[in-house]
């Protein structure tokens, strides 16, 4: 099964990505001054290819995705997608990364949050927002080189 990139239906999210990938990164990377990267992920529902800039929140060779939504009482639609495809590809400047997701949980997600805090500080306002709602972490992983190809490269047929 071949499928094709989808735009985003929000017009920042569709023109960062954009500007992002034409640039490698040197425009488009950045939210209030902090730095992005595109996570390339497969609908969960569509099995087309998605893309949105995150965070750019790494430590040693993990990236982390906080699924926070801005504080909304509802996941976004990429922690759906990693739940459903957890091989995705991340553009971290000009380089493409093969990674796996995973989500954390309990003392691990706790020590993830204090990372993350560090890097947005803007996650504890989300949480309070979000209520009730448990918002995931998710652990982008490198992946084996014999086990490189994503679920993203097999649906767009590029491997």
């Amino acid at each position: 099964m071949t499928s094709s990139y989808v735009p985003s239906p929000s017009d920042r999210v569709r023109e960062q990505v954009a500007l992002y990938e034409a640039t490698g990164g040197v425009e488009g990377g950045t939210l209030e001054g902090r730095p992005v990267v595109i996570l390339t992920t497969i609908g969960a529902k569509t099995g087309s290819v998605r893309k949105n800039p995150v965070m750019r929140i790494k430590q040693g060779d993990t990236y982390v995705a906080v699924a926070s939504a801005a504080g909304a009482p509802t996941h976004p639609a990429w922690y759906r997608n990693l739940i459903a495809h957890p091989r995705v590809t991340l553009q971290d400047g000009a380089t493409v990364h093969h990674l796996r997701a995973r989500e954390a949980h309990g003392a691990e997600k706790a020590q993830w949050w204090e990372v993350a805090e560090r890097f947005w500080p803007h996650f504890p306002e989300y949480r309070a927002k979000a209520g009730d709602r448990d918002i995931p972490v998710m652990l982008l992983e490198p992946v084996e080189q014999s086990d490189s190809a994503t679920d993203v490269d097999q649906v767009a047929g590029e491997s």
